[in-house]
Parts: C-alpha cells; structure tokens; sequence
C-alpha cells in the first residue's frame, strides 16, 4: 500500500514585500519609488514654477514701491501740518505758526481742526503704519526674490578657487 502526501497548501500566506515600480522625475528620468509612496519633490523647481514665482516677487516689489510712495506722501503730510504757517494773512504772512515752529496759537482765528494735537496725532500713527507697511513688505519682497532665483549658482564667498586672499 502507498500512501500519497497530499501537496502541501500553506496556510499562511507569504510576506509580500513591497515591489518597486518606476515613476518618472521632471527630467524624464525613471525612478523607483514604494508602491504606494509618492515621489519625492524635485528639488529644482519646473520652469512654470520658477517663472511664477519671479512674477510674485516682481509684484511684491511693486507693492513695496508703493507703499513707500505712500509713506512718504503721508510724512511730508504730518511735515506740512507741523511746520506750515497758515490762518489770515497780515502784511503778506500767515498769522498763525505751525505748531513746531511757533508758539501755540492764542484766540478763535488760529483754531484748524488739522492743527489740533489729537488731528496731528493721528496723521503721525498713520504715518508710522505706513512705514511699518512699506518696510514689511520690502523686506516680504527681497526674500521673494532671493527665492527665486536661489537655483542658479551661488559664488563662493571665500576659500573656492578664484576667491579673493585675505591677507
């Protein structure tokens, strides 16, 4: 009598491991990746990309323009108040004096609403935020644009063949 062993069937099924497929870099280039895991960023942005990022730092810098334009149109503002003479004209003068100029203007003829410390105190933190405004975004614009352009090569400071000698 034979006896036959039936085939073994496992019971447990075999640890897969991960395949690795081939997914395709910016370049064209194949390269292997987990199932299931997606490629890494390329570390040099498309052109598409680097194109619209200048766009953003050129349009950041533009709002950074104006916004010093702004700035200063609103201090030569508060200058003006300051400084100016103004009210009725004696002898081919402003009687009243600017409030850093002269002294504080006494009776009905010198009261300007513009010339009142709470009025010349608000122009002030007016002016202030603007300038506030206008720096923030200098500066917002100048990291914009060193972003832009930080995948083009850099020059070395020292050290690297061609550097100046320090000495």
């Amino acid at each position: 009598m034979t006896s036959e062993v039936p085939p073994e069937t496992p019971t447990e099924a075999p640890a897969v491991k991960p395949t690795e497929t081939l997914a395709e870099t910016p370049s064209g280039t194949p390269a292997t990746t987990p199932t299931g895991a997606p490629p890494a960023p390329s570390p040099v942005p498309s052109s598409d990309a680097r194109e619209r990022e200048r766009r953003h730092a050129q349009r950041a810098e533009g709002w950074s323009i104006v916004w010093m334009l702004v700035a200063l149109l609103v201090w030569g503002w508060f200058a003006f108040l300051m400084l100016a003479d103004y009210g009725p004209e004696y002898d081919g003068r402003a009687v009243c004096r600017g409030p850093l100029v002269g002294p504080l203007p006494e009776g009905r003829r010198c009261e300007d609403a513009w010339r009142a410390w709470p009025a010349l105190l608000g122009v002030l933190a007016l002016a202030t935020l603007t300038t506030v405004t206008a720096a923030a975004t200098t500066v917002y614009a100048k990291v914009l644009t060193r972003l832009a352009h930080r995948d083009r090569p850099s020059v070395p400071l020292s050290g690297g063949p061609g550097a100046p000698s320090r000495g």
